[in-house]
């Protein structure tokens, strides 16, 4: 029987070998085992008979925001249901804390989908959010992954979405910058020179 809990000291080691297992596929972002330990009051693990099988994070980024990451379930064990129910615990998680926002940077939108997440585009979303983009494989070149937003809060304001049209029609992933362009240095000069000219 699967068990869904919080990760505990002595699993880090084998979440380690798990998530590196498919960033050496180039499936998730490597993980330093120091970063685990730092943060492993984020972690719940699907537990199988004592062996860590599967895992998942929430990690609070923003101001009502959070993201989920570092989603995997072993190759054995796909296909049972183990990626939901690590998935729910983690959104079950973020209600608790009254965040409202929550989004993914992933290679599946597929299996996001499924749970009201939806497909935004990335540049929309705050810049901290693109501080492990220096470990990612496909850094500095493009991003392959699809950012993914569930808002549990309809009256938010909503991150501009994807257009069919700007979706590749052979299913490929889209490329993105790596990391989004900072505003000019000089628009607001620009924006206050108009302003200027205009009064009498």
């Amino acid at each position: 029987m699967i068990k869904i809990r919080r990760a505990k000291i002595n699993d880090v080691r084998t979440i380690h070998k798990l998530l590196n297992g498919f960033a050496d596929r180039k499936e998730l972002l490597p993980r330093a085992i120091s970063e685990l330990f730092e943060n492993l009051q984020q972690f719940h693990v699907a537990d199988h008979g004592g062996a860590v099988v599967g895992c998942c994070s929430l990690a609070v980024q923003w101001d009502n925001l959070a993201e989920i990451k570092a989603l995997a379930v072993a190759d054995a064990y796909q296909g049972k249901g183990i990626g939901k129910k690590l998935l729910q615990t983690c959104l079950a998680d973020a209600e608790a804390l009254g965040i409202t926002r929550i989004f993914t940077l992933t290679m599946k939108d597929g299996f996001f989908n499924k749970f009201g997440f939806k497909r935004v585009v990335k540049n929309n979303l705050p810049h901290k959010v693109w501080t492990e983009c220096v470990r990612c494989p496909y850094f500095p070149e493009t991003c392959v992954e699809i950012a993914m937003v569930k808002d549990f809060d309809a009256r938010q304001k909503p991150i501009p979405a994807f257009k069919p049209g700007d979706l590749p029609k052979d299913g490929t992933v889209p490329t993105e910058p790596m990391v989004p362009k900072e505003p000019e240095a000089d628009a607001p000069k620009t924006a206050t020179r108009r302003r200027r000219a205009a009064r009498p």
